[in-house]
């Protein structure tokens, strides 16, 4: 019996088109996708679609929409084969990620894709991100999925969800995963790289994690930065903090620095640092300009993504009211999102 895959449209380039007298890009339904991709018949699988009655600009995104999705997949799960979710690359990874934690024990694979040209565009990169998306996720080896994971493709790459950023807006090359190997490659064949790919428990049945709570602040540090800034964002009615800091999670050792993160950090807020660069991980303590954070209770965030950070601590918000517990599991690799030496 040959696979069946559900493609979710939300929106994104890949389905726009230019307007003949404005030149301004304006959505297209699916069945207009379609039509630009009559190849899609020779996949050897059934193609279901759902599209959004709304089609969604990608920095529109938000946790109510992620929530739909995870309905719409639980829904649709014992059905399909696999999934494949249009999106507008700006967000991508945010929602990539999200999923990644809200999906737990995924068994099948949840491919995100889109483009940088629309596909009706005649250098678009859609076509192939498309097509191949589709042959990932329909992917078996002794009939089980060959990568139950939720990932990004685009460019001839896969990439684990929650380890992809967003780095360019104008080459076709627009993710990377410096910190994470390639899940699969594409090109004369599709390469997978099994050694790589998180597969999970036999006999795990999907749970859905709906609730994300979004009240996090973002603090990230320059050379510089006052201490009202600091106590502004520290004090805003937030439960936790992203710190973007230097190197391998360095910031200043100036006393009202260290006395407001403590404060906060008394008071039951989650602050977890991050690295701003996108290569390397946050290592708490190895220079003495981070190992003040250490003692004072700031989360170890090694190597996640900003992307996988934010969403991260949302689910874990939702999931937990103990700050301990969120520290404890901000730290903890649970989808692959980090790496723990």
């Amino acid at each position: 019996m040959s696979s069946q895959i559900l493609i979710i449209y939300t929106g994104g380039t890949i389905g726009m088109m230019s307007d003949p007298v404005t030149k301004v890009l304006k959505p297209i339904n699916f069945e207009q996708i379609m039509d630009n991709v009559p190849e899609l018949e020779k996949l050897n699988c059934r193609i279901k679609v759902h599209s959004f009655e709304e089609i969604i600009d990608s920095s529109n995104m938000n946790p109510a929409i992620w929530s739909d999705l995870a309905g719409l997949i639980e829904a649709n799960y014992d059905e399909n084969d696999g999934f494949v979710i249009l999106h507008g690359s700006d967000t991508m990874a945010y929602t990539a990620s999200a999923l990644s934690f809200m999906l737990e024990n995924l068994g099948k694979p949840i491919i995100f894709t889109g483009s940088q040209l629309p596909i009706s565009a005649i250098r678009t990169d859609a076509k192939e991100n498309l097509m191949t998306a589709i042959e990932i996720a329909k992917a078996k080896k002794n009939d089980r999925a060959r990568v139950p994971e939720v990932c990004i493709y685009f460019d001839y790459k896969l990439f684990r969800g929650n380890r992809a950023f967003k780095y360019n807006s104008s080459k076709f090359e627009a993710f990377r995963s410096p910190n994470y190997p390639i899940l699969a490659e594409s090109g004369v064949h599709l390469k997978f790289n099994i050694n790589d790919i998180r597969h999970p428990q036999d006999g795990e049945k999907l749970i859905i994690h709906n609730n994300l709570i979004s009240d996090i602040g973002v603090l990230k540090l320059y050379p510089g930065i006052g201490p009202t800034v600091v106590e502004a964002i520290l004090n805003a009615n937030v439960r936790g903090i992203v710190m973007e800091t230097f190197g391998a999670g360095n910031t200043t050792t100036d006393s009202w620095f260290i006395e407001l993160l403590e404060k906060a950090i008394k008071a039951g807020k989650i602050i977890v640092d991050i690295s701003q660069c996108k290569v390397g991980t946050v290592e708490l303590g190895r220079y003495e300009t981070s190992k003040h954070l250490k003692d004072i209770g700031v989360s170890n965030g090694y190597d996640m993504t900003f992307e996988s950070a934010v969403t991260k601590m949302m689910y874990l918000l939702g999931k937990f009211e103990d700050p301990a517990q969120v520290r404890h599991y901000m730290e903890t690799d649970l989808r692959g999102e980090i790496t723990v030496s």
